[in-house]
Parts: structure tokens; C-alpha cells; sequence
């Protein structure tokens, strides 16, 4: 993640042609990620976070970008993240370690 806003912008340009290649499919994928992350019990931002965490435990740096995006356009603070972070570490162990020290680097770059 050495460029983090030109790596960012580089997943969402895959993802954007991967929805051109398949719009049925990405419209329903779509429509999934609109209810998951609307604001309810928990408020967009902590709802990215916990997508930030999956990502983290699950190994997706685009994931990771992606939600750190969108965490932090919905008020995400970094304290915030590291809370997140936690818990992606005891649910990940070892290699969530090393993803949530380059999801807390790019949550600083995107700043």
C-alpha cells in the first residue's frame, strides 16, 4: 500500500469493471451492501468498521481500502479503528496483525 488513494482508486476501477462484466450479479451484490451498511442499531460508520475488521481477519487489502474509505467518510475516527482492529486480531491471530498495520497506515494516508 505504498499509494494508498492511487491503490484505492485502482480497486474500485477493478471492481467497476468487474460490474460491467457481470451488472445482474453486481446490482444484487449492491443492493446487499446498501442494507448491510445503512445506519440502524449501529451507525454506517461503525458498520464499515466492522467490514474494515472482516477484511483485516480475512486477508482482502482491496476489502480493507475500500471500507477504510468508506469508515472514514462516515466519521470513522482512528481510535475508532483500532478498536475494530482488536478485534480483528483475536479473531485472526497472526496475520490480522500484520493487515491491521496496513489498515491503520492507509487509514492515516487517506487523511
Amino acid at each position: 500500500m505504498a499509494d494508498t488513494a492511487a491503490d484505492l482508486a485502482a480497486a474500485k476501477a477493478r471492481l467497476g469493471a468487474f460490474a460491467k462484466s457481470a451488472p445482474v450479479l453486481m446490482q444484487g451484490f449492491a443492493a446487499i451492501s446498501r442494507q448491510a451498511t445503512q445506519a440502524g442499531g449501529f451507525s454506517a460508520a461503525q458498520k464499515e468498521l466492522v467490514a474494515v475488521a472482516i477484511s483485516v481477519a480475512k486477508g482482502c487489502e482491496d476489502c480493507i481500502l475500500y471500507h477504510l474509505d468508506a469508515a472514514r467518510r462516515h466519521g470513522a475516527t482512528e481510535s475508532d479503528l483500532i478498536e475494530a482492529l482488536e478485534v480483528a486480531v483475536e479473531m485472526g491471530g497472526g496475520p490480522a496483525i500484520m493487515y491491521s498495520g496496513k489498515a491503520l497506515e492507509a487509514f492515516r494516508k487517506l487523511a
